[in-house]
């Protein structure tokens, strides 16, 4: 089929479909619109994003004696609607192009994607559901899309000139199978992956339980998250990501978006929510939640045993892998959620920028100015005041070290943002409910008081010579061992007291005689 067999209804902005209050109820119309006989012969309505906001969770339509699934929220996304055809298949139509996405404010990258977006957009079904997916090509090179994850027959698998022929540019395939199993997956392509991949065309799929309130291993939950992680190259002052990049990507996203761009996670205290967590980048990710606890209920082959699961509060997740993680978020206030591996929590960098740490600039700085008038020695004393400047940077191009909260400089980028928890935040509300107020008492603050003197360690008492051997050490013509020689000399333990001059190497404290300065 080709893409002009058909005009493109108007492509339809996530703003007009989405809203926070009555749009919810249209999103949900829309994808289960009533739809003549003749409009089911031709390619579903495209739908297309605009903006890199939020979008709320698209309301599944009522099911007669089932109960409905809980929507996700993909941060800085949006979830694809449907149209049903008169067998009750739900439709779908993706269309891969050339996106514009603003990684955070002050920079768009011009990447690959689907339906206006990078990543595209969430598919979201239900176990058992029937799916029919057009594909539409506008790269300028051929293209097919492999569902990560999905059991399905051979020749649905996506892979260009295995499993089907390549969808040549300007073209339009199908793809249909059975949603066979719930679970967290991704979709991408399988034609030049790796070009494809690095220009950020890739995307989630959530197939939810038939019976949702009722699945042995799948809880319910009252707030339900997608994340995916990609990373690209992109030079200072650049637009397009170096493709040939293999390790030394200098921009980690999640869901396209890097911090302070990515949207906040905002729960009620004591909803059980549930983060699914996808890998498409070249690296491993160990993805760490601050305050809580959370349990990895499931993987990309579906739930954990209960009997396999375990608390933690880091999980690593690996190239094409995903996790679901489910905890209940109890404890109020503004939580870190980030990758931790620290260059991960950062934007473009200079990986070959020499460590100046302890280096005294004064000697040197004086000469450099009169080549460059400009230049400011920094890194001597470490990185943090990066974070509180406001530096000249090229067109295009963020801070390495970014953000600003209510006491100061963040300092981070990347895969960083936040897990609010507030006890009165509405149910079902995802609006951002501003910084936390902490209690009083509750917060780290100066010490002004008197700084309290060290603990000192006591000494190790010696061994008492063992009855009836009084005497002994040493009398090897008893047959006994020679006495052991005495043990070596402790650590050097020096202790001083803030604003006292450190005691004299070789003095010793009363009772540890041995110890020097304690």
């Amino acid at each position: 089929m080709t893409e002009t067999s058909r005009p493109v209804a108007g492509a339809l902005s996530r703003r007009q479909l989405f809203s926070r209050s009555a749009g919810l109820a249209g999103a949900a119309a829309l994808a289960t619109a009533a739809l003549p006989r003749s409009a089911l012969a031709a390619l579903p309505e495209l739908v297309s994003a605009s903006g890199p906001g939020t979008a709320a969770p698209l309301v599944p339509p009522p099911v007669r004696g089932r109960a409905p699934y809980r929507p996700v929220v993909t941060l800085n996304g949006w979830t694809l609607p449907w149209r049903a055809d008169a067998q009750g298949v739900k439709e779908f139509h993706l269309v891969a192009e050339p996106v514009d996405r603003e990684l955070a404010p002050g920079m768009t990258a011009r990447l690959w994607g689907y339906n206006g977006s990078s990543p595209g957009p969430t598919i979201e079904v239900v176990e058992g559901d029937r799916v029919r997916l057009f594909v539409t090509n506008r790269l300028p090179e051929a293209h097919a899309v492999h569902w990560h994850g999905q059991r399905l027959p051979a020749g649905m698998d996506g892979v260009a000139g295995l499993t089907q022929p390549a969808i040549p540019p300007g073209k339009t395939f199908v793809y249909e199978f059975t949603a066979r199993r719930p679970g967290t997956f991704m979709y991408h392509p399988h034609a030049d992956e790796m070009v494809q991949m690095a220009m950020g065309l890739y995307g989630m799929w959530v197939t939810h339980p038939r019976e949702p309130n009722r699945h042995p291993l799948i809880d319910e939950v009252q707030r339900d998250f997608c994340i995916l992680m990609g990373a690209f190259d992109i030079e200072p002052g650049a637009s397009h990501p170096k493709v040939m990049t293999m390790t030394d990507f200098n921009l980690w996203t999640w869901n396209g978006r890097v911090f302070p761009g990515i949207d906040t996670l905002n729960v009620r205290q004591g909803d059980k929510v549930r983060l699914r967590v996808a890998n498409l980048t070249m690296t491993n990710h160990p993805v760490h939640l601050h305050g809580h606890e959370f349990t990895v209920t499931a993987t990309g082959g579906g739930p954990v045993p209960r009997s396999a699961r375990y608390p933690d509060v880091t999980v690593d997740i690996g190239v094409g892998q995903s996790r679901d993680i489910e905890f209940i978020a109890d404890e109020p206030g503004d939580w870190a959620l980030h990758c931790h591996k620290s260059h991960h929590t950062m934007n473009a960098m200079g990986h070959d920028v020499p460590t100046l740490i302890g280096v005294d600039p004064a000697a040197v700085a004086p000469a450099i100015q009169q080549v460059v008038p400009d230049y400011m020695p920094m890194g001597h004393a470490g990185m943090h005041e990066m974070g509180e400047m406001e530096m000249p940077l090229p067109d295009n191009t963020l801070p390495m070290m970014t953000g600003t909260g209510p006491f100061g400089a963040l300092g981070m980028g990347g895969m960083f943002t936040l897990l609010k928890v507030r006890p009165d935040q509405p149910h079902g509300d995802y609006r951002d409910p501003g910084p936390y107020r902490h209690p009083a008492g509750t917060v780290a603050r100066d010490w002004t008081g008197p700084t309290p003197g060290p603990a000192r360690p006591t000494s190790a008492a010696t061994p008492a010579a063992a009855p009836g051997h009084e005497g002994h050490a040493g009398h090897t013509s008893h047959g006994s061992a020679p006495a052991p020689a005495p043990a070596p000399a402790g650590p050097t333990l020096q202790a001083h007291r803030p604003g006292v001059d450190r005691p004299a190497t070789g003095a010793s404290a009363s009772g540890h005689r041995g110890h020097t300065g304690h």
